[in-house]
């Protein structure tokens, strides 16, 4: 039995509201169960200075925890003058993960920029961060198409990711904190609404794991993600 009483294929409630700032071009709250992420997208006529006169755009992404998002209070990173490695490599994984599903020619040269802020966490805080992040992103294009600044709709997929792992010998899909604290298997799964891999993140924490079973949560993910395209598909429509 899981802590929470869901069923092993069972996702937490989901809910992605938009529209949740005033200034950013794109933005939502995304809502995992008890994970709360403030996702926002900026546009801007200008690329990095890799990718001038390139004839492509580039969208990159942020991440931070607010102090209290978690069971106790943790120093804001800009107070000790730099991000730990947690932040810089899942900010890493949020903008290639998007990335996957973005024609950068067709986006021209501007840059998008996600913020994803998590205002509460409570397990999938990166996983969550890629699903409304694609939200944020999305809306952002819409008000580019809109405005007629690029002909062609640059985005050729929804980007969505979920965390499934090994807890008390039995394969679950998206792991809420008491679970992934005590897993024995975890990953997080970043793909495509046709199913395709973007990415996949998987570790034994404390316990090896099969192939037979890496299908399973395989399985798990496809499904968990079906799930957050169409709730991603429903928020934008």
């Amino acid at each position: 039995m899981r802590p929470s009483g869901r069923s092993l294929d069972q996702m937490r409630d989901i809910s992605i509201e938009t529209g949740v700032t005033k200034h950013a071009e794109g933005s939502c709250m995304i809502r995992c169960g008890d994970t709360h992420v403030l996702c926002t997208a900026t546009l801007e006529p200008r690329v990095p200075p890799f990718m001038r006169n390139s004839g492509q755009g580039w969208v990159t992404a942020e991440y931070g925890m607010l102090p209290r998002s978690t069971t106790s209070r943790m120093r804001r990173e800009a107070a000790s003058g730099k991000q730990g490695g947690r932040t810089v490599e899942i900010q890493r994984l949020i903008g290639r993960s998007l990335r996957a599903g973005v024609d950068r020619v067709a986006l021209g040269e501007r840059q998008i920029t996600i913020d994803c802020d998590v205002i509460q966490a409570d397990g999938g805080t990166r996983c969550a961060s890629i699903t409304g992040g694609w939200v944020a992103l999305r809306l952002a294009v819409n008000k580019l198409i809109k405005a007629g600044d690029i002909t062609t709709d640059p985005l050729m997929s929804n980007v969505a990711a979920v965390s499934c792992g090994i807890y008390a010998g039995q394969p679950i899909l998206d792991l809420d904190y008491p679970e992934d604290s005590e897993a024995g298997v975890d990953g997080n799964f970043i793909m495509l609404a046709n199913g395709q891999m973007v990415e996949t993140q998987m570790s034994a924490e404390g316990s090896t794991y099969s192939r037979a079973q890496m299908n399973q949560l395989l399985d798990l993910a496809e499904k968990g993600v079906a799930e957050l395209v169409a709730a991603q598909n429903a928020a934008v429509a």
